[in-house]
């Protein structure tokens, strides 16, 4: 009995498969959705953010994804779902792809859907990070997803301190001073310092500090400093963004 070798394209097919299997790993907090449970879940949720792409995902967007799934598995208002679209075989989720006008060639497409938006909200950021991806989630639903470095008590007192006169201002300063005063260790410690000492700048110059604040920050950034200032400045940006005047 002869036995017939595979071609080398088969050859090649086959390890085509099996380095995208190797390489693709299931984001823990990700839901897998599909054209029948699509619609079902999402209904259930204040906001689902869900990424379109190839069926097995990989790569540096990928694991980006990854980590705001991950960092949202105890959020009860957030899904963070995929959607693996086939242009082979049973062309599984095409048709959802098709509904959304996500392109192939625009893989990973990310789209957030919100209660009561009639129409979701395409991620358009040059960054594909998990941090722009947070911040993404947080301003145009609402719902909570800390960015690293931040306290979500005092993003809440940040919150309601831009958006309030400037009387109100100084009685949740007093807020934002008293809770520093519980913080525990050290990092929390400066992360409270850095709010509190923000909202005393914004009052005494204004909420334009803010945007100069975040101006100048980014500028040092782009400069010679050491892995600890650069990380310590990151931490400094995403504070100054809870300050920021959402439009939701």
């Amino acid at each position: 009995m002869l036995f017939s070798f595979p071609s080398p394209e088969k050859i090649l097919k086959c390890l085509v498969v099996i380095l995208f299997l190797t390489l693709h790993v299931q984001a823990k907090g990700s839901v897998s959705l599909d054209t029948y449970t699509f619609d079902k879940l999402i209904s259930k949720f204040k906001a689902t953010l869900v990424k379109f792409d190839i069926a097995y995902p990989y790569g540096t967007k990928h694991d980006e994804f990854a980590k705001v799934a991950e960092a949202s598995h105890l959020l009860p208002d957030l899904l963070v779902a995929d959607v693996g679209v086939k242009d082979y075989g049973d062309n599984d989720n095409s048709d959802l792809a098709k509904k959304y006008d996500v392109k192939k060639e625009n893989y990973p497409v990310v789209k957030l859907f919100v209660q009561g938006k009639a129409e979701p909200i395409d991620f358009t950021s040059k960054d594909f990070t998990a941090e722009e991806l947070k911040k993404f989630i947080r301003s145009n639903s609402g719902v909570y997803i800390g960015l690293p470095g931040c306290l979500e008590s005092f993003d809440a007192l940040a919150t309601e301190f831009v958006t309030s006169d400037v009387a109100k201002r100084k009685t949740i300063l007093r807020k934002a001073e008293d809770l520093w005063d519980t913080a525990t260790g050290k990092s929390e410690q400066k992360a409270a310092e850095m709010y509190v000492k923000t909202m005393r700048k914004v009052i005494e110059k204004g909420d334009e500090f803010v945007t100069n604040e975040l101006k100048r920050v980014q500028n040092l950034m782009q400069g010679k400093v050491s892995n600890d200032k650069k990380q310590d400045m990151s931490y400094r940006l995403n504070i100054l963004q809870s300050f920021q005047k959402d439009e939701l």
